[in-house]
């Protein structure tokens, strides 16, 4: 995706997010247990103001977020990080270089293409706090977010944190896994110490499918289903290994902690 493309995704997120969390502060969110709608709404508020310090700084701020930060009002502080956020963008070429934990990539473009994805999950969150309909995910920035939970997240975490992982990956056998997201495809292959993903469907067979819309695998992938769309609702047909598809499933919810 172009980062401009990126830009506008995250604008419409953020306005369809902004509108939603004003409905219901205090409903909780099923798919951030513990969370309300307000502790989403503040923490993508700090999320927003984290990576304009990380930007204009060249460090990642620690700790995080500032005490005083507790005595915001939530929408207050979702705007003000939104508005900082977006003239820091303004400012920097996506080029520049910007700090980030993700260690290949430490650019403005990154923090461009992961505040979209952020957005887009957490704009899910709210809606379903809310009630209110999940608004649809456009399937080239579905597609860009299965890829980077699995490259970005999962994979570079299991190669820089492994220790991490020991419990879901020490003992396994060696597990493939084909991925297709409408027309998009990967490959990811597991085993001891190792979360590879390569692009396309490959060759060979595979001990786990997942296959759907880009939209729907993004949101199982994700863990932001409805609850209505349990048991085969969702979108998302899974074949395979029940013991890999568990694996899978535990490495994407630690890389994501």
């Amino acid at each position: 995706m172009e980062y401009s493309r990126f830009l506008d995704c995250l604008a419409a997120d953020h306005d369809r997010l902004r509108a939603v969390v004003g409905t219901a502060a205090d409903a909780p969110v099923p798919t951030c247990p513990g969370w309300t709608v307000a502790d989403l709404t503040r923490h993508v508020g700090e999320v927003y103001l984290h990576k304009t310090v990380a930007m204009r700084e060249g460090v990642e701020p620690e700790p995080w977020p500032p005490e005083e930060f507790a005595e915001e009002e939530p929408t207050a502080l979702l705007d003000r990080g939104y508005t900082a956020l977006r003239a820091e963008f303004a400012t920097r070429a996506p080029e520049d270089r910007a700090a980030a934990w993700y260690g290949p990539d430490q650019s403005v473009g990154f923090w461009i293409r992961r505040m979209a994805q952020e957005t887009v999950i957490h704009r899910i969150d709210a809606e379903l706090g809310t009630g209110q309909a999940v608004a649809p995910v456009p399937a080239d920035l579905a597609v860009d977010g299965v890829d980077e939970l699995l490259k970005v997240f999962a994979a570079y975490s299991v190669a820089e944190w492994g220790e991490y992982f020991t419990d879901i990956l020490a003992d396994s056998p060696g597990h493939t896994f084909l991925v297709r997201a409408g027309d998009a495809a990967w490959r990811v292959r597991t085993g001891p110490g190792e979360f590879a993903v390569t692009d396309g469907a490959g060759d060979g067979t595979a001990d786990v499918t997942f296959s759907g819309s880009p939209e729907a695998v993004l949101r199982r992938l994700w863990n932001r289903e409805s609850a209505d769309q349990g048991s085969g609702g969702s979108g998302v047909t899974i074949e395979g290994d029940p013991e890999a598809i568990e694996e899978l499933r535990r490495c994407i919810v630690v890389a994501t902690e």
